[in-house]
C-alpha cells in the first residue's frame, strides 16, 4: 500500500487496510516507534505492536466490521507536520459470544509527519462517542457514561 500523499489521505488509507483486513498495511501507515492509544486506553508503543493489536483485533472482534470515516479535519504544523482529526462510523463489531453489536461512532487524531514517501503517523489517539454522555465514572459496577445535565 502507498502512504498518503496528503495529511486527509490518513483516514482513507486507514479504513481501506481496516476493510481488507490487513494489519500488516495499516502498521505501515505509522513511523517505527509510533505512539496509538485506542478506545479503552490501551496503549502501543511501536510499529509491531500496533501491527500485532490490530491483527489480533481484526481477527477476534472486527471480523466483519464496516469503517467508515465521516468528517475530516486537517491542521498543518508546518510543511512536514500535520494533525487530522477524523470521525468515524463503525458497523458489524462482533461480541464475546459472536452476536453482532451495534453500531459505534469514535473520533481519531493522527498526529503526521512528512516523510520522502508520503504521510505517516507518529502518534494517535481513537475516543468514542458516548451520545449523551460528557464523562466517565467509575462505580462498583465498572465505568458509566454519565451527563451531570439530565436529571
Amino acid at each position: 500500500m502507498d502512504l498518503p500523499q496528503s495529511p486527509a489521505d490518513i483516514a482513507h488509507h486507514f479504513a481501506a487496510a481496516w476493510a481488507e483486513r490487513d494489519a500488516g498495511a495499516l502498521s505501515a501507515l505509522f513511523v517505527e516507534d509510533a505512539d496509538f492509544v485506542n478506545v479503552v486506553g490501551l496503549w502501543w508503543h511501536n510499529r509491531g505492536d500496533i501491527e500485532r493489536a490490530h491483527a489480533y483485533g481484526l481477527r477476534r472482534i472486527f471480523q466483519h466490521s464496516t469503517l467508515t470515516a465521516g468528517g475530516i479535519k486537517t491542521r498543518l504544523l508546518g510543511p512536514d507536520h500535520a494533525v487530522v482529526h477524523c470521525r468515524w462510523h463503525l458497523e458489524g463489531q462482533t461480541g464475546q459470544g459472536g452476536e453482532v453489536l451495534g453500531p459505534r461512532q469514535s473520533v481519531m487524531v493522527f498526529v503526521l509527519e512528512r516523510q520522502a514517501a508520503g504521510w505517516r503517523a507518529v502518534a494517535v489517539q481513537n475516543t468514542d462517542v458516548i451520545p449523551g454522555a460528557e464523562t466517565l465514572a467509575i462505580t462498583p459496577q465498572g465505568a458509566e457514561a454519565r451527563s451531570y445535565r439530565s436529571p
